[in-house]
């Protein structure tokens, strides 16, 4: 082979490399910037608070309560650790706020990536006993989803769970001799310590709700 051809491959394999080296760098710089895109966004407490959610200064710990799981199991403090739960207070009879906070916790739910779904509960804590059979609340919440549950028991172990959540609920009355329940909005974020974390305020939203759960997700202790 002469020098001069010699020459002409040193210099192709010189160029195919310097190609090589550049395309595997762009890939690189493209995949850190698409892994730094998935990654939840963390934001401050005032952004939270702008985008609908608060967080305790310092989570709260929660008394020991028992209550009654839809599967008619019986549901203790101890239920709620090991994961991220969201928590709604409401009943079956309501005909508005209810269907239409679940129907968003569902949307907001879909938006979640799978891990991040596996590790998070969404929870329904009947406010209205009376009615709300294990099987009515069983039923009731997996039609929204079937990965919900619900929750209830008796008044005062409500009104003492409730208590400790911030959430009020009363039984109200009607002219018919039917009654109702007024009940908080709010839905009641609980760490995987099991203890009251922050909560998301009305109406809500599923792309707010995404965004401060990730970033109070992201920035938890444990």
């Amino acid at each position: 082979m002469s020098a001069n051809v010699q020459h002409t491959t040193a210099q192709k394999r010189g160029i195919y490399l310097s190609i090589a080296v550049m395309v595997l760098f762009m890939i690189a710089v493209l995949a850190g910037f698409l892994h730094k895109m998935g990654q939840p966004r963390v934001i401050t407490d005032a952004e939270l608070q702008l985008n609908g959610a608060i967080k305790l200064e310092r989570p709260r710990i929660l008394d020991e309560f028992e209550l009654l799981a839809d599967t008619g199991e019986v549901f203790k403090t101890s239920a709620l650790e090991g994961r991220w739960t969201l928590v709604f207070f409401g009943f079956t009879h309501c005909p508005d706020v209810c269907p239409t906070t679940l129907a968003t916790l569902n949307n907001f739910y879909q938006t979640l990536d799978e891990a991040t779904r596996k590790d998070t509960d969404i929870l329904l804590v009947s406010v209205d006993p009376q009615r709300d059979q294990p099987q009515q609340l069983h039923d009731y919440v997996r039609y929204f989803n079937p990965e919900f549950h619900g929750v209830t028991g008796e008044f005062l172990s409500l009104k003492r769970f409730a208590n400790q959540l911030n959430v009020p609920f009363n039984k109200v009355p009607l002219e018919d001799g039917n009654y109702t329940v007024d009940h908080g909005s709010q839905v009641v974020l609980i760490n995987p310590r099991g203890h009251y974390h922050g909560f998301f305020k009305a109406p809500l939203d599923p792309a707010k709700m995404k965004l401060t759960y990730r970033s109070m997700r992201t920035t938890y202790n444990g």
